[in-house]
Parts: structure tokens; sequence; C-alpha cells
């Protein structure tokens, strides 16, 4: 592709992406309306989704983000949901909407069908993903959901690669699909837990944060390309090395946090923006091949293999929530109580992807009905992200799901910045009564007011607001910090203009500056 149209694809997403945070429609959903707008638009190139640039450039970026942004505890807490969802429920829906299809479609022979099933079989990781942090639903299901997203990918190529090879007749049986099945889930496992230590170690040995972000950026491309050579699941590998990088993120240096979450931001955002117009446009690109099944026998098909992805998700996950509890004393004693309000919206928020396309696209030429499955695997996409997308946010108004408790979050957080602040008190009264350490008091003054501040700003979260503006005294207190900052910012670029300082002693003077307003404002989330 040339660059002109490739510069216009980022920025346009960019715009569109950018415009969706003013608006209550989630960003996915609109960037894939313009997508399907603007593939009819005069002068707009063709975007062919290339599956050897998706699922290997493409996907590993966009897991490790959402893998490394996850809680391991909390995954860990919630290992049996998670593993029913991506492991049972891809399963289950590839022989259930490859059955369907089966049936439904005249022709269309049963390993063929499976292709298709295993193809719209994952909910998608970025839909699920960027959905969920929109919508603030509570603890649980998010972390529910993105476990499900993380793992899903590997479970539905396996069995594509499996169903596929039924289908051009290079299958080995049931016992060669299950073999293969454990070797890509257990190796990528494997590849990932041997990564994940070495990769560790070397990132809390480089001294050059930005050789630490460079690394950074290249972990993922590696622990994929690792595994696929070995026949493994890139997929699981990936995740794997990111919960645990991400587990232990603590103990790299803050230069290499900061730098590191501000470049993952950015690469985040532009592919998530880039992947999601993608899908609307491919819409030409399907329609011009879909040659014999053109006409209301496609839409028929369409919906009818839409129906059954939706329904499918619906039977696997209200028996997959509440029969364990009712067999085992264990899981109900263990796990917190539920009703059937959780499960109707982890049931409806199965939307398909563009890992689903990118698989797709990769069905050989050679295979029977390419076109078509090709077809019904961009109308699930377009179906699940739409239907569901855009009814997601008032079905869980309607059900009044108890909102994330952000007073005790609030409280949490205090108690522990208090129990820390107490611990470093401590601590630098020892270090001050050595003569190593010897402080004149104001600036030991000053470590202690800077801690006492720490210390105060989370309580004073949970205090009266002010009259006038609403403000807590820690927003109070940021602003005011910020006012001030911004007038220490202004005389510093008045001098360079006026040449009594040069632009290096500017940028170093700003730069100081920046970490003080950093320190003085809490991230507010995007």
């Amino acid at each position: 592709m040339e660059v002109l149209p490739l510069v216009a694809l980022v920025a346009g997403c960019a715009v569109v992406a950018g415009a969706a945070r003013r608006t209550p429609v989630p960003a996915p959903l609109l960037l894939v309306a313009v997508g399907l707008v603007a593939a009819y638009v005069p002068g707009v190139p063709e975007y062919g989704l290339d599956p050897h640039v998706v699922l290997p450039l493409l996907l590993p970026p966009l897991l490790y983000t959402a893998a490394v942004d996850s809680s391991y505890l909390d995954l860990r807490a919630n290992l049996r949901p998670v593993a029913l969802l991506s492991v049972g429920y891809v399963l289950f829906a590839t022989l259930a909407v490859g059955y369907a299809a089966y049936l439904v479609v005249p022709g269309l022979s049963l390993p063929v069908a499976l292709v298709l099933g295993a193809v719209v079989a994952p909910p998608d990781a970025v839909a699920a993903t960027a959905i969920a942090r929109k919508l603030g639903l509570p603890n649980r299901i998010t972390t529910i959901l993105q476990g499900e997203s993380l793992v899903n990918d590997a479970t539905a190529i396996t069995a594509y690669k499996v169903a596929l090879a039924a289908a051009v007749g290079a299958s080995a049986g049931w016992t060669g699909g299950i073999a293969e099945f454990l070797l890509a889930s257990v190796g990528g496992v494997g590849m990932g837990l041997l990564l994940m230590v070495p990769i560790h170690v070397l990132r809390r040995r480089l001294r050059d944060s930005l050789l630490q972000n460079t690394l950074s950026l290249l972990i993922p491309f590696v622990a994929y390309a690792a595994a696929e050579r070995v026949h493994a699941s890139g997929v699981l590998a990936v995740v794997v090395v990111a919960l645990y990088l991400g587990h232990h993120n603590w103990q790299v240096d803050f230069a290499t946090r900061l730098q590191e979450e501000a470049v993952w931001k950015v690469v985040a955002f532009i592919l998530e923006s880039v992947v999601f117009a993608l899908i609307g446009l491919q819409l030409p690109v399907v329609l011009k091949g879909l040659g014999e099944y053109e006409g209301m026998a496609a839409a028929g098909y369409a919906l009818a293999v839409f129906a059954v992805v939706v329904a499918a998700r619906f039977a696997w996950v209200f028996p997959a929530t509440f029969l364990p509890r009712v067999l085992s004393r264990r899981i109900r004693e263990r796990e917190p109580e539920t009703n059937w309000k959780a499960p109707v919206i982890v049931g409806w928020a199965g939307m398909r992807g563009v890992v689903s396309l990118a698989i797709a696209f990769s069905v050989p030429i050679s295979v029977p009905h390419r076109n078509l499955i090709l077809f019904l695997t961009f109308t699930t996409v377009i179906g699940t992200l739409v239907v569901q997308g855009l009814t997601l946010p008032p079905l869980i108004r309607l059900l009044r799901l108890p909102p994330r408790d952000t007073h005790a979050d609030t409280l949490a957080e205090a108690q522990a910045q208090s129990e820390a602040s107490r611990a470093a008190e401590e601590r630098l009264t020892e270090l001050l009564a050595a003569p190593a350490n010897a402080l004149p008091p104001p600036l030991a003054d000053r470590l202690r007011t800077v801690l006492e501040r720490r210390r105060n700003a989370v309580w004073e979260r949970l205090g009266e607001v002010n009259a006038v503006t609403g403000e807590s005294a820690d927003e109070v207190y940021r602003r005011l910090a910020g006012e001030m900052i911004a007038a220490e910012r202004e005389v510093f670029v008045s001098l360079r203009d006026a040449r009594r300082i040069d632009d290096e002693m500017l940028r170093a003077l700003l730069r100081r500056l920046d970490l003080e307003e950093a320190a003085a404002y809490r991230e507010e989330s995007a």
C-alpha cells in the first residue's frame, strides 16, 4: 500500500475516534459506521484486510496492551468462568454455528461449515475491552469479559486449523485434532512461561528508559513469533508474558513506567481505531466476491448465522453460570452470589471483530464456498458490533446493575496510602538520624510536607466540597498548583524570547515543571 492512503487512514481514524469521545456512542461503533460509509466515497482507496498483517502485526500488540492492564489476581480469582467462556464457549459456538450453517445453506459440507463456525466463534478482545471500559461495568463482569477475550482467539484459531484440515482433506481425525489443540495451548503457555522471566530480568537491567521502551514494543512480536515458530499458540504466549510483566511492573524504574504507559496508550489508540475502521472498509471487498449467493438468499443465511451466534452464547452462558454452583458447594462458598442480570450482560456482550475477519480472509481460495464464509463472517461482525454494541448501554441501564462503588474504592486507596506513608515516615526518620544523610531543616521539612500532602490528598476527596465550585480540597489544590506552574512557564518562555536563556535551558526548566505538574495532578481515566 502507498504511504499517503495509509497516513490518511490513520489520520481519519484518529479524528473519528477523538470525536467519539464527545458522544455517547462507543468509538468502535462509530469507526465501523464511518468505515462502511467511506468505503463507497469516491476517491477512497480499497483497503484490503491482509491476514498476514493482522494476525502477526496487529493482534500481538493489542493483546499485549489488554493483558498488561489486566489484573492477574482478578483473573486467577475468576479462572473458572473465564476458562468456560474462552475455551468451552468457543468450541461450543464452533459446533453450534457450524452445524446450523450446514443445515441452512444448501451444498455446504459439514467440515466447511465448521470452518465458518470457528471463524465467527471468538468475541473480539478489542471490542470487549473498549466497550466495557466505556460503560463502567461492575468489576467482576469486566474481568470475565477481558479474560475471555485474551484467550479465546487462541482457541478459535486452533479450532479453525483443525476444521480447515478436515475441509481440504488433510485431517488426521479427532485424535489428531485434539493433539493439535493441546500442542497449541500447552505450547503457547509453555513458551510464555519460558520467555517471561528472562524478558523481565532484561527490562530491569537496562538502565536507559529509551532502550527499555524499545524492548517493550518488541516483546509482543517476539513472544508471538517464537510460539508460532514451534507451531504453538502465539496468542497465549503473548498473554502469559504480558500478565507476568504487568504483575511485576512495579519493579521497573519510574521513568520507564511513565514513558511506557504513554507510548502504549498512543499505540493502542491508533491500532484500535484503525482495526475498527478497517472492518467497515471491507464491505466492497466482501460483496465483490459474493458471486452466486447474491440476493435474498445471502441475506437469509446472514440473518440465520447471526441469530445462531447470539442464541448460542446465551445457551452456553446461563448453564455455565448457574450449573456449577448447583453441583458444587465449594464454588458456591468461594464465588460471590450472582443473579440472572450478570449472565444477560455477558451473553449480550459477545461482539465479534477484526480477528474473525482476518481468519476468514486467510481461508484458502481452494476451499469451497470461501466467498460465502467471508460474507457471513462480515455480516456477523457488523451485526454484533452494531446491534449488540448499540443496545448494550441501554440494556445495562434497564437492568440497573450496581455501579462501581467509588466511595469504597477511594476509602481503600486512602487506607493504603496511609499505611505506605507511615512506613515512609519511619524510614525517613531512620535515614535522617544517620550523619551521612544530614539535611538542613527546611529540606527535611520539605520531605515531610510532600509525604503529608500525599497522605492527605486521598482523604480530602472523601471530605466536603467547595460550596462555590463543587470541588474537593484536593481538586482545588491541584487547580491552584496548575495555575502557579502555568505562570512560571510563561515567564520561562518570555525569558527565552528575550534571549536571556536559550532553548536548551528552556527545555530543562519546562521538563522540571512538567514533572511537578504530573506530581500535583493525579491521573484522570481516559
